[in-house]
């Protein structure tokens, strides 16, 4: 793994069109090698697809808990791990949600909640489903969100949550919002990213900007990089498959809380075994997180 920075410099042209024209640029900064080697180490075969209770899942907790102290990241409320279970058919299965905290400097009764799901779907007939896209992607722009709370800290407190289960039924999300360790009146947005490596168009959809005025407001007025193309759509007002329960965000959408996810459209090997590391697109990949995090860091100013 190399040690140097990926520097991202967007010119933000009419970000705000009152006073933003031309010669403002913000720098939104994380480590791309990082990145890259934390999506190809979770879909490795060495995790054999992180399915909810099996040791694969349990080694990618523990790699992420890692990952949390490394980045210096505080546990919430004292500890990473939210145990639960469930029954799923005739199947009782144990999963873990792990959970991590960055104080805000101004807004810190307030929080957001960045989310991504480690699960994936396991071992079927013998063959890998690695979830390189699925979620490994979002779990690593997580690490990315962390590292650049380091010299960027934010406004509102953060929660980082990496929830288990998604992929039976949004359970550790779920569990979650029924179980909040900070109360839910406290949570004034979430943000979901649940594959966000890979389009050949090179276009990320936003999923719910019009579930709270200032989602709308930063949508329509943030210019990110010419690489790639921010779609506000699949939430049920046009003729494209409605997402708005589709990943760990319908859990805070049940609950009335805003929300954006942000994701891709469906490709070849979504929840087949060939999504792995190799079909992800390193350079759409860094482009969407730093996107992501530029939206982030604009909501992040306003006041809920």
């Amino acid at each position: 793994m190399k040690n140097w920075k990926y520097i991202i410099v967007i010119a933000v042209l009419g970000l705000f069109s009152n006073h933003f024209y031309g010669q403002i640029a913000q720098t939104y900064s994380f480590d791309a090698d990082d990145l890259l080697e934390h999506v190809k180490e979770l879909s490795s075969d060495s995790y054999e697809g992180r399915r909810t209770g099996t040791p694969g899942a349990e080694k990618a907790k523990t790699y992420i808990i890692e990952c949390l102290k490394n980045l210096e990241v505080a546990p919430l409320n004292g500890e990473f791990e939210q145990a639960f279970n469930f029954d799923s058919g005739r199947i009782k299965y144990n999963g873990v949600n792990v959970l991590g905290f960055i104080k805000g400097t101004e807004n810190s009764q307030k929080y957001i909640v960045l989310s991504a799901h480690y699960d994936h779907e396991g071992i079927k007939n013998g063959k890998i489903y690695n979830g390189a896209d699925d979620d490994a992607s979002g779990v690593s722009a997580l690490f990315a969100f962390a590292e650049y709370f380091k010299e960027n800290p934010p406004v509102h407190s953060v929660i980082l949550a990496f929830f288990d289960a998604e992929e039976l039924g949004l359970q550790g999300s779920r569990y979650y919002v029924d179980n909040p360790i900070v109360s839910l009146d406290s949570i004034v947005l979430n943000i979901n990213m649940d594959m966000v490596s890979r389009n050949v168009n090179k276009e990320l959809y936003a999923t719910g900007v019009k579930t709270h005025p200032n989602l709308q407001t930063v949508y329509e007025n943030i210019k990110p990089s010419e690489n790639i193309t921010i779609i506000a759509g699949h939430d049920g007002s046009d003729k494209k498959q409605n997402w708005t329960y589709s990943s760990d965000h319908g859990s805070f959408a049940r609950k009335k809380i805003p929300y954006v996810y942000f994701g891709v459209e469906d490709h070849k090997d979504y929840h087949k075994p060939t999504d792995d590391f190799e079909n992800i697109q390193p350079e759409f990949y860094k482009n969407a997180v730093q996107s992501i995090i530029m939206f982030f860091s604009e909501i992040d100013k306003l006041k809920f």
